[in-house]
């Protein structure tokens, strides 16, 4: 995972401390899951008495960085070294599969 001080990325149109210099246009990042047989049976178990199912949430967190990093390198493939109005967007594509979207601008941007 990338920190903050080497790649800045902000939800918001701005990022603070920064000036956007030029805008390089839409990227994301795409990647599809699936838990596989034993974590669904282990899940499936662990729901049937409520609460977190940690596989799940595992899986999910794991999914998004990935999904956030394939952004990343979208953006440093079309000379940007930031991303602005990141968003993430998740859809089921079967009863075992996840699909999460990263998506944002990619820019170069200065410190101020």
């Amino acid at each position: 995972m990338v920190s903050i001080d080497e790649f800045p990325i902000s939800s918001a149109n701005y990022l603070p401390g920064f000036k956007v210099v030029e805008s390089k246009g839409f990227v994301y990042g795409l990647t599809v899951r699936s838990r596989g047989v034993g974590g669904n049976v282990t899940a499936g178990v662990r729901s049937l008495f409520g609460g977190e199912i940690k596989e799940y949430v595992k899986m999910m967190e794991e999914t998004r960085n990935e999904a956030l990093d394939r952004c990343i390198e979208h953006t440093k493939d079309l000379g940007g070294n930031a991303i602005i109005s990141l968003r993430f967007d998740s859809d089921s594509i079967s009863q075992d599969m996840q699909e999460v979207l990263a998506y944002g601008t990619a820019v170069v941007v200065e410190k101020e």
